[in-house]
């Protein structure tokens, strides 16, 4: 007697393309311990609302309706009238997720042929996709992962011949007091001080509206903070932090100069890995660092942060170019020898629009 076979389900049925703001993407991200604040809606909104693109979560969904793989996107206007896709502008690092390796894969394959049935344009994803043939993945930079503790002194403990705690006791024997906030007044000194930082490294400072919606989004909701250093009542340095899900991630830092001596940066890290490490935050992500900016490594390590590629996925002709050398410096000479006015100006005209900064 011949048996009946069933049809075979597939073992991932896909969802495709939903909402930023679809309560599954946010419940299965609750479930991953590699999902960061990145992969967070609220961050998808801040960038949307502040540059009009288009936010979406591609999601993957099992043969029982649960999301085993996503990644969140933004259509961002190409030329052409072809859209991009990336994953997510001005953001370091944001891979995509996935209960297994067989997740990813399929996910992949499913993106690319979505990507072609919509007729989208460029694919980025500053993550590694599972290998394709069409999928080139390219280390761009690297980034700097430090393991918490239970406290911040336990994590000196480690950097044993460091002069880390040394420059942490000098802050605070000088008189730098730094504090942690969530208040919505303290944006206006980070700004400044953020202002002054960009324009000292010859680099467009971000628009103020973009700081406002990240502090609307996710500062006001908890799920970051600002470290404020002051000597004499006035601020001299300051980094803003995104904390979610067990990852806290440095993603802007600010000091004034003539303080360096002081050093506040040093206190003002330490003050945030202690205030992490006490609410039982897992590690802290120092962000990019290019593979050229050795200094800055060296700075990062010394933390005793294990250094990773940072890796990108790009599905397109060839990889969107970098700024050549010659136009940053002539950027950079043109913004260190003017008013801050023009360092704001060029944040407006080139955050959002150009591509090589995001």
């Amino acid at each position: 007697m011949p048996v009946t076979r069933m049809p075979r389900v597939p073992p991932h049925k896909m969802s495709g393309p939903v909402s930023s703001e679809d309560p599954r993407w946010l419940g299965f991200l609750e479930a991953q311990p590699e999902a960061t604040p990145f992969h967070h809606p609220a961050w998808s909104r801040a960038l949307a609302q502040t540059y009009r693109f288009r936010p979406l979560v591609f999601l993957q969904t099992g043969a029982s309706g649960a999301v085993v793989a996503g990644m969140p996107l933004l259509e961002v206007p190409g030329p052409m009238r072809r859209s991009r896709l990336m994953s997510l502008p001005f953001t370091d690092s944001c891979p995509p997720l996935a209960t297994d390796v067989g997740g990813l894969r399929e996910l992949t394959g499913n993106l690319l042929r979505w990507r072609r049935e919509a007729r989208a344009g460029q694919l980025i994803v500053h993550g590694a996709l599972a290998p394709q043939p069409d999928v080139r993945v390219v280390t761009r930079a690297v980034r700097h992962v430090l393991p918490l503790a239970a406290s911040g002194d336990e994590v000196l403990g480690r950097l044993k011949g460091s002069p880390l705690p040394r420059a942490i006791r000098k802050a605070q024997r000088e008189g730098v007091e730094a504090t942690v906030s969530q208040a919505h007044e303290d944006l206006e000194l980070f700004y400044r001080l953020h202002l002054q930082t960009r324009r000292r490294l010859g680099v467009p400072v971000q628009p103020r509206r973009f700081l406002e919606r990240i502090w609307t989004h996710l500062i006001d909701q908890g799920l970051g903070f600002l470290v404020l250093a002051t000597y004499q009542s006035q601020p001299i340095a300051a980094a803003l932090f995104l904390a979610w899900n067990g990852n806290v991630i440095y993603k802007f830092g600010a000091s004034d100069r003539r303080h360096w001596e002081l050093r506040p940066n040093n206190l003002v890290m330490w003050t945030a890995i202690d205030w992490a490490c006490r609410r039982g935050y897992r590690q802290l992500d120092f962000g990019r660092s290019e593979l050229d900016n050795e200094g800055l490594r060296d700075f990062k390590r010394r933390w005793g942060a294990m250094e990773l590629p940072l890796r990108y996925s790009y599905v397109a002709a060839r990889p969107p170019r970098s700024t050549s050398p010659v136009t940053k410096r002539a950027l950079a000479a043109l913004i260190q020898t003017s008013p801050p006015a023009v360092c704001r100006a060029l944040g407006e005209l080139l955050y959002g629009r150009v591509m090589s900064f995001a």
